[in-house]
């Protein structure tokens, strides 16, 4: 009979390699054989804004690599947190993806409890976009740029509306930064969803919003909403007549938005490689770039750890803007 002191260090290690090595080449063939089924890509807003429209343009694409369907399932709410936590709690298996956007970086900061956490509990997967807002207002508003709203607003403070997708969303954090750059005071309409949102910008029912390009480009271009500053860094290319709000009196504000997928924590390494090659390859197609591109926004392939890193860098940023937190969901 071997006593474990019998066991020498050599052997010992080599015990652990072997399980290690194991352990591995399960996850390998796993991965080998993934997916089985169709891929739930959970939207954690409603229909037709820009996250929405992000993820139905990249899935067909993403199903032909990975040879299964992508179904883009829709879960609004709680300014992403519905959606998110859904994902945080799936089977680590590869099958429940998110796709996510800025507000998952700074909802930790801007919620007094989330009931996961933005980082140790997703994997990422990779980048799919990138894009910027624009500041639109409802063609009735008296006011045809940036320094006309700031103005306009100055004279009736907190009694001018602005509608987002809900507390935390991308639209939210760029019009609270774009209020504190400014200095005015104007009311938080939060909707489930920016299509909703967006939808009484264009009906008049709310005089104004910061929106995604990809969601609004077709209603400025028709002359439904007025564009009046983009949060870029650099005018737009699809958007040239339209000043940045940096370049209307403002230096040194921009934000940009960004779309990506998120798996659970503990998804095999190499299923998530299997994921971010196949969106890698989507990305690669002249169809789906020329439908992102014709958003207004940039295809943006990555690494899994690049997206990581950026994530981590998100959610350090927001920590320090973020300096009032609440506690209830939209």
């Amino acid at each position: 009979m071997i006593r474990p002191h019998q066991f020498s260090k050599r052997a010992l290690v080599a015990f652990i390699l072997s399980g290690s090595c194991a352990a591995y080449s399960i996850q390998a063939v796993f991965a080998q054989g993934f997916p089985v089924k169709a891929v739930r890509l959970i939207v954690p807003y409603a229909p037709g804004g820009g996250v929405d429209i992000m993820a139905r343009i990249i899935a067909p694409r993403l199903g032909e690599g990975l040879g299964q369907q992508i179904v883009v399932d829709n879960r609004p709410g709680g300014g992403t947190i519905i959606g998110t936590d859904l994902v945080a709690r799936a089977a680590p298996d590869g099958y429940t993806l998110l796709m996510a956007n800025p507000a998952h970086a700074a909802n930790p900061a801007l919620r007094v409890k989330l009931p996961y956490d933005s980082l140790k509990d997703f994997a990422p997967v990779g980048l799919v976009a990138l894009s910027s807002s624009v500041l639109v207002v409802h063609p009735s508003l008296p006011v045809r740029t940036v320094g006309d709203l700031v103005r306009l607003a100055k004279s009736k403070p907190g009694q001018l509306n602005y509608a987002s997708g809900g507390t935390g969303s991308a639209i939210y954090l760029a019009m609270e930064s774009f209020k504190s750059t400014t200095g005015i005071d104007v009311v938080h309409v939060p909707y489930k969803g920016a299509a909703p949102a967006l939808t009484d910008v264009i009906g008049g029912q709310v005089p104004m919003m910061f929106t995604t390009t990809p969601a609004s480009l077709a209603h400025i271009k028709s002359g439904r909403l007025r564009a009046l500053g983009a949060s870029s860094g650099k005018r737009l290319p699809l958007l040239p007549d339209v000043p940045t709000i940096a370049e209307s009196g403002y230096p040194g504000f921009e934000l940009n938005d960004w779309y990506g997928v998120l798996a659970p924590a503990a998804t095999p390494r190499t299923i998530i490689d299997r994921l971010n090659a196949a969106i890698n390859k989507a990305l690669t197609a002249a169809d789906v770039r020329e439908r992102i591109s014709g958003l207004g926004a940039e295809p943006a392939s990555s690494t899994p750890d690049q997206f990581g890193e950026r994530l981590t860098h998100e959610v350090a940023r927001w920590a320090k803007v973020i300096k009032t937190p609440v506690a209830n969901l939209d």
